[in-house]
């Protein structure tokens, strides 16, 4: 029996991996653009696949550029049976069904940069759509993690999400700034590891339409936010001690990731590629 939702899942990932695609060239031509010592960066392209032929992927990562030390963007579609640990933390989570039909299906795109210039701020994105017999959702976000903040930056990059949650609903974006300073604070460390953004999950209005359409805007938002800032910041002069700052940023953000993230947590539990996974650490990092 063909399932209803098939036609959707491939039109969402294949949106997923155009979004990859556009970013990739975006990166890539940002770093041909900067000036600096040594030839522009570019991604390595890997295939990844998950556990008992469940799907893959495309991992794509930048090492040494001009304007990234180290970033990743990657695509994946992947699809199997939950485990026990993930099936609980599903039904806890209201998807109905759990105990009689335990399979699923997930795509999207996941994207974190670490950046050379300690003034240049990191960033994570990602939008996803994610599928079980019981249910299907979007959820996605992008937050902005400078190591130095600069009010200005901050407020583009937060008016260029607004703008993008304000054309499908007024409500969005308080409610989605809201969860992501409550996601992505470090409760440990009692501090969020970054200025924030949006993130949600579970968007299931009823309109699939209209959720795969704001989840598009939100990842059609992350280029505009982010580029300008990255290409202002990356030529900026900076000192040892702002490179000490930047490292010991990245350290809390290696802590939340590895500790906290649920997207970290559910691909190595449902036995994606641990490395496209673990993308997102930073290449070097400190700690007190």
């Amino acid at each position: 029996m063909t399932d209803p939702f098939d036609s959707r899942k491939a039109r969402a990932a294949e949106w997923f991996r155009t979004l990859r695609d556009l970013i990739v060239a975006a990166f890539e031509g940002l770093e041909d653009r900067v000036p600096g010592e040594g030839a522009a960066g570019r991604f390595e392209v890997t295939p990844t696949t998950r556990a008992d032929n469940g799907g893959g992927g495309i991992m794509s990562v930048m090492r040494g550029g001009r304007v990234f030390e180290k970033v990743g963007v990657n695509w994946s579609e992947v699809h199997g049976i939950l485990g026990e640990k993930a099936q609980r933390a599903m039904a806890a989570r209201g998807v109905p069904g759990m105990d009689r039909d335990p399979r699923f299906w997930a795509s999207g795109i996941s994207l974190v940069a670490h950046m050379q210039n300690p003034h240049a701020p990191a960033v994570h994105m990602n939008t996803r759509m994610f599928w079980t017999p019981g249910a299907a959702w979007f959820g996605g976000g992008s937050d902005l993690n400078p190591a130095i903040e600069y009010a200005e930056d901050t407020a583009h990059f937060h008016a260029t999400m607004q703008a993008a949650c304000d054309a499908h609903s007024p409500d969005y974006y308080a409610k989605f700034k809201a969860w992501a300073d409550e996601y992505f604070f470090v409760p440990h460390r009692g501090r969020a590891r970054g200025v924030g953004g949006i993130f949600y999950d579970d968007l299931d209005t009823g309109d699939w339409e209209a959720d795969f359409a704001f989840t598009r805007a939100v990842g059609e938002a992350f280029l505009p936010a982010f580029l300008p800032l990255a290409e202002k910041r990356a030529t900026m002069p900076f000192t040892e001690a702002d490179r000490e700052t930047q490292l010991r940023h990245r350290g809390l953000y290696a802590e939340y990731n590895l500790v906290y993230d649920r997207g970290t947590k559910f691909g190595l539990e449902t036995g994606h590629d641990a490395n496209a996974v673990l993308m997102s650490l930073p290449p070097v990092a400190k700690w007190y």
